[in-house]
């Protein structure tokens, strides 16, 4: 296992650097955000079609990279630390994970390639009106139609771009337990509808399902219980969440330090105080710590590694609480314009305190971690 990067994924991460910058500057996400789209389509497709990025922990022969968790975190980071709108973390962390790991070849050749080119968004739907994120929570249910095939029906909330997305992959309840059910954007009896959320920069839906005809994706896990490759996507999603939240934590770190440094009080800047000198160190150590919880996990994820599970719960725990603190202290040291609606200060801690609550909120990913470890 390493911690340490291969001089081409450094230079992913400095060339993507580089094009967010660019592409993706303060004005332009609040222009985004606030759009029928939720995202620019234009920058989705250059994102494809220039950089390969929708395809970066794909597998090649799906017209991926080739890439992993690993690449994929990188990406994210990166995406995180610029709050880019954008519909990929549900289509390639959610979706394009989920079906990678189904060991379903007719699913992954079916949609994977349009993911990997940018041509098709997609989203994976597990929570439901409980607000739970558990897999032995689900109550939608699947059911064999007549004639062949399945349909679904339930309500799915909190579902990431899931009004917009071209695919869902809806976890269902049949009667060997949970699995996993591809359903496309115009199946008949589904109603998609956009939820007010927090966050302005992710957009979150709920998905209607009555009778909704479906394609099973995977195995059933047998004996009432959720398919491995249903956990496991579900961990790797925490992963790439978590570096996402580690860019984000990390651009708050940037900016209250940068601030600390220009913003004059006492004829003195205010980084010279030793009450904002606690503020920036206590954040640098959470922001580094979380940062090696996720490259650990990214790591473990890459290698397969059974211990992926505790890996997950632990970045899933700390990063979230890490990020939310993060974003916190950079409103507290920016002191009355923190609190504005013309500062980004409030648009990360919106982030933060929205991607707190997705797959679990700290408190689970503790005690699913306790579990683990047999505490």
């Amino acid at each position: 296992m390493t911690l340490t990067f291969t001089e081409e994924q450094e230079e992913l991460r400095a060339s993507l650097r580089r094009f967010l910058t660019d592409k993706s500057p303060s004005e332009a996400v609040r222009r985004w955000m606030e759009a029928e789209e939720g995202h620019d389509p234009a920058l989705w497709r250059q994102m494809a079609e220039q950089l390969g990025l929708q395809g970066i922990a794909l597998p090649e022969e799906y017209g991926g990279a080739g890439g992993g968790p690993v690449e994929l975190g990188i990406v994210l980071e990166e995406m995180g630390r610029a709050l880019l709108p954008s519909p990929f973390f549900a289509t390639v962390a959610l979706a394009g994970q989920a079906l990678a790991a189904s060991g379903d070849d007719a699913a992954k050749s079916r949609w994977l390639p349009g993911i990997a080119a940018g041509s098709l968004t997609a989203t994976v739907a597990i929570a439901e009106e409980s607000g739970s994120w558990r897999l032995e929570d689900v109550a939608a249910t699947a059911t064999t139609a007549p004639g062949g095939g399945w349909t679904v029906s339930g309500t799915k909330m909190f579902v990431i771009d899931g009004h917009t997305a071209g695919l869902l992959l809806v976890v269902a309840r049949t009667g060997a337990g949970p699995g996993l059910f591809a359903v496309e954007s115009d199946a008949a009896g589904m109603t998609r509808t956009r939820l007010d959320a927090l966050d302005p920069t992710r957009r979150l839906g709920r998905i209607d399902l009555d009778g909704t005809p479906a394609v099973r994706v995977g195995p059933d896990g047998g004996a009432d219980a959720a398919p491995a490759f249903l956990r496991e996507a579900l961990d790797l999603a925490v992963v790439a969440l978590a570096a996402e939240q580690v860019g984000g934590a990390q651009a708050c770190l940037d900016t209250a330090v940068e601030y600390a440094k220009i913003r004059v009080q006492f004829d003195r800047p205010i980084g010279s105080f030793q009450a904002i000198k606690h503020k920036c160190a206590d954040m640098l150590l959470a922001v580094e710590a979380a940062r090696s919880a996720t490259y650990h996990a990214a790591s473990v994820a890459a290698e397969g590694s059974a211990e992926l599970p505790v890996a997950a719960a632990l970045a899933g725990a700390y990063c979230s609480e890490a990020c939310t603190h993060a974003a916190k202290e950079n409103i507290q040291i920016h002191g009355g314009i923190g609190y504005t609606w013309e500062h980004d200060a409030h648009l990360y801690l919106k982030r933060a305190k929205s991607s707190e609550q997705l797959f679990g909120a700290p408190a689970a990913h503790r005690a699913r971690l306790a579990d683990l470890v047999g505490i």
